[in-house]
């Protein structure tokens, strides 16, 4: 049984480490759209081939626990919720390396002054990621409810942005692949924005014991 508390101990710590390369991931991705950097840019594959690496041997670790222990209770939902966060920390590496591409593209492209959320929503975005994943280790059902209520404030920074590079287009003031590389790059923080909400309502599982998907604001 030591055995067994000290494996999950072992296996927390490993999606703490897999999830600050996430963060550093997305960080990178939109600082190298921000400030133009094409190497800070290239610098998310590097990140996201050790994000891939764990992913498997995280998989790989929880799958053995739960065959082998058989757990019940509190612990199946750790392992469970452990697999999930899991997959979803490496949708979010994807993700970034997405915004890493889009960002070398638009690097290529004549400077527009449309990047003034994108900044705001990718700190939103990194501070759900964070809370959702220091809600995981605090087991803290309150600090992973503050993610759930940020993922509406995502959802209406992506929405004015659109509005904004839309009226930008029409006006003449950006080009459409131009605009069209950071109306991308905000759907794909959205997105990261998304999974860190799965990881808190997975958090909230594992605490509580209660499914709160799809309807967690209600």
């Amino acid at each position: 049984m030591r055995h067994f508390v000290s494996d999950l101990t072992d296996l927390q710590n490993k999606l703490l480490e897999m999830g600050g390369l996430v963060e550093s991931s997305v960080r990178a991705s939109t600082r190298s759209l921000v400030e133009r950097n094409e190497s800070m840019a290239r610098s998310v594959w590097d990140i996201e081939d050790r994000i891939n690496q764990m992913d498997i041997e995280i998989d790989e670790f929880a799958t053995r626990l739960l065959a082998l222990q058989q757990p019940v209770a509190r612990d199946l939902r750790f392992l469970t919720a452990a697999i999930k966060i899991n997959s979803d920390l490496e949708r979010m590496g994807d993700l970034a390396v997405n915004i890493a591409q889009r960002s070398l593209a638009h690097i290529e492209r004549a400077q527009m002054n449309a990047l003034i959320d994108i900044p705001h929503m990718s700190g939103v975005v990194e501070s759900m990621v964070h809370k959702c994943l220091d809600a995981f280790v605090q087991r803290d059902a309150e600090l992973a409810f503050t993610v759930l209520l940020s993922d509406d404030e995502v959802d209406d920074l992506k929405n004015a942005f659109y509005q904004e590079l839309m009226a930008m287009i029409e006006s003449g003031q950006a080009t459409v692949p131009a605009a069209f590389d950071l109306i991308f790059v905000a759907h794909n923080l959205e997105r990261v924005a998304d999974h860190a909400t799965n990881i808190a309502e997975d958090v909230l599982f594992l605490i509580k014991g209660v499914d709160v998907r799809h309807h967690h604001l209600a």
